[in-house]
């Protein structure tokens, strides 16, 4: 039980570390007007938001 916390805690912060990362992204596409960077930083999120749910269904059924 302990180490799947360890593992779930680890994995929390890994996708708020890429959420962040596609924000970041996003940022600097808008700034420099650059369309492809943004689309980037948005399914950079997309995807951080995907594994962010996922985890919440594990959380939930423990």
């Amino acid at each position: 039980m302990r180490k799947e916390l360890i593992m779930s805690a680890g994995d929390k912060i890994k996708n708020a570390a890429e959420e962040l990362a596609g924000k970041a992204k996003e940022a600097v596409g808008e700034v420099t007007n650059n369309d492809k960077l943004v689309a980037e930083g948005k399914a950079d999120q997309a995807k951080a938001s995907v594994k962010k749910a996922g985890e919440d269904v594990k959380d939930a059924l423990k």
